[in-house]
């Protein structure tokens, strides 16, 4: 082979290489080429706004040639001068933590693992990770946002600004997890906002969107919510459009064509109750699902997460959120772990007081009263209190719900014996009810107590004992020699559980009823009558007379 054909050779080795080389240089070329421009205000000089946007390398008088301008202390009001992007002074520009949830950790190039904590500022080469039931949100220079979900890992490559112009050029590299991101829109040509995940990179320049690494059962994914996102690898380039997604399933391949969302699901009023805690909600199922992600959000920061969870299920409970106005999102996910669009309900939960400690009835105690009465502690900012029962612990549709200014409250009305759940809220001066404390679980028996009597003769006493009950003040005893109480011996009603009377001298039978008398007077149902079987003195002396008669003849 000649010279000239090893050259050639050569060359056509060496020709697809280079273009793609260039392919991969030109952009670069292009942004180092592009100018930001500003329009001139009263009194701007060239002095000056070079020291305010250029770099110490650059001198003002480049600038003024540059721009071609002939006095550079007398610039017209309105004339647009261009700064190209490659003199600008770039700035380090650290995330700020807007918000936690759960365990989060970030290490650095030459740090050791941290936990994170709201207001921390995260700089270059910061390797975020969060627990499984855990996120943070971060904040950038340009006031966009990210919200790092749960079982997730991000690294922050890249984070500066061009001095003053508002351009932000932000680089993350998603390793594992998902995030959801609100990009501010472009303030200049250089402004970037580029999140890149094991097989794709999502290039954005103002818009809502959330990325999916991948991994497991979900493939990587880019979901478009608002505005337009580029997203593309060594395969190729997709642009997707608001309500489309694209997957990712291999750095090799081009991201898929763009795919609708799945619609927002619809909920379901009946199972919906989301003005008290515990929060319910339900939602109709939405056709090509396999599954919802629910989450609760600020209102005003919908990338502040307070609660997410991933379900199969179509309704969801949720039983502590702090105070104010929020926002409940529920989507469906396809197969592919694609999330769909958002339904959302805002609401209102109230910062009221406190839900008081809880003192009867006990938890799981059963009460042989079919009008429970239920007592609880004062709160300072409580001017009154609310109760609920119900027969079930999400009190769904409440039985009883009845309000107080005491500390102390018995049923308007029977219930039917049973197994209930009971909570009671405390409301403020200005009649704001707070949230409802713990359910507890209750029983009501119409089977009256069995008092367990204890007779005690002594002597020409009969004492009568029997085993005291957590809700009597007082008790109420009836002795009769009949067990229909018509003609009573003793009615009495006693402080303590037990009562005296003179012991008859004519034995046999007698019949004992106890009552119970709670504190509010109210009055439960007369035990099961007991039998008490007494010996007959006074026969005993009959017949020992008689027998001493018949001797004595």
């Amino acid at each position: 082979m000649t010279r000239v054909q090893q050259r050639l050779s050569c060359l056509r080795f060496m020709l697809p290489r280079l273009a793609l080389a260039m392919t991969l240089f030109l952009p670069c070329l292009a942004a180092a080429a592009q100018d930001w421009t500003y329009r001139v205000r009263p009194g701007d000089t060239l002095w000056d706004l070079g020291g305010r946007y250029l770099k110490p390398s650059i001198s003002w008088h480049q600038l003024q040639a540059h721009n071609t301008v002939g006095d550079p202390y007398q610039l017209p009001p309105g004339r647009v001068l261009k700064f190209p992007i490659a003199w600008l002074r770039v700035e380090p520009a650290p995330a700020r933590v807007l918000a936690v949830r759960g365990e989060v950790q970030v290490s650095g190039p030459s740090s050791t693992h941290r936990t994170v904590s709201t207001g921390m500022q995260l700089p270059i080469g910061s390797q975020i990770s969060t627990g499984a039931d855990a996120s943070v949100t971060l904040a950038f220079a340009d006031d966009s946002h990210l919200l790092l979900r749960e079982n997730s890992q991000l690294l922050l490559d890249q984070l500066s600004t061009y001095g003053a112009t508002g351009m932000v050029d932000t680089r993350l590299r998603l390793q594992r997890g998902r995030s959801s991101n609100r990009v501010t829109p472009a303030r200049g040509p250089a402004s970037r906002y580029i999140i890149t995940a094991p097989t794709a990179t999502s290039s954005v320049r103002g818009t809502v969107f959330r990325v999916s690494a991948g991994g497991g059962q979900s493939v990587a994914s880019t979901e478009v919510v608002e505005g337009r996102v580029q997203v593309d690898n060594r395969g190729g380039r997709q642009m997707v459009d608001p309500g489309r997604a694209t997957l990712s399933r291999s750095a090799e391949l081009a991201p898929s064509p763009s795919q609708a969302l799945l619609p927002a699901p619809a909920f379901d009023e009946a199972r919906t109750r989301i003005a008290a805690l515990p929060l319910l909600a339900g939602w109709q199922p939405v056709a090509g699902a396999a599954g919802y992600r629910v989450e609760v959000v600020r209102a005003d920061a919908p990338d502040v997460l307070l609660f997410a969870r991933d379900l199969a299920d179509t309704r969801v409970v949720i039983d502590a959120l702090p105070a104010g106005a929020l926002r409940l999102l529920v989507r469906a996910v396809d197969a592919d772990g694609v999330e769909g669009l958002d339904g959302s309900r805002d609401f209102l939960l109230p910062d009221g007081p406190e839900p008081p400690l809880t003192l009867s009835p006990q938890h799981g105690q059963t009460l042989h009263q079919l009008r429970p009465r239920f007592e609880w502690a004062q709160v300072a900012q409580a001017d009154g209190s609310v109760v609920q029962v119900a027969s079930e612990p999400l009190f769904l549709q409440p039985l009883v719900e009845q309000t107080t200014r005491s500390t102390h409250l018995r049923t308007a009305d029977s219930l039917p014996a049973g197994d209930y759940f009971w909570r009671v809220a405390s409301v403020d001066a200005q009649g704001t009810r707070g949230r409802f404390g713990q359910a507890l679980p209750l029983s009501l028996s119409d089977a009256p107590v069995d008092p367990q009597l204890q007779p005690a003769p002594e002597g020409r006493q009969l004492t009568l004992r029997w085993q005291a009950a957590a809700e009597a003040s007082r008790y109420r005893v009836q002795v009769s020699r009949n067990a229909d109480f018509e003609r009573l011996l003793l009615d009495a009603e006693v402080d303590a559980p037990e009562a005296s009377l003179k012991r008859p001298l004519r034995g046999g039978t007698l019949y004992v009823r106890v009552q119970t008398i709670a504190g509010d007077g109210y009055a439960g149902p007369f035990s099961a009558p007991q039998q008490v079987k007494l010996p007959c003195p006074l026969c005993y002396g009959a017949g020992a007379g008689a027998l001493l008669l018949l001797l004595a003849l």
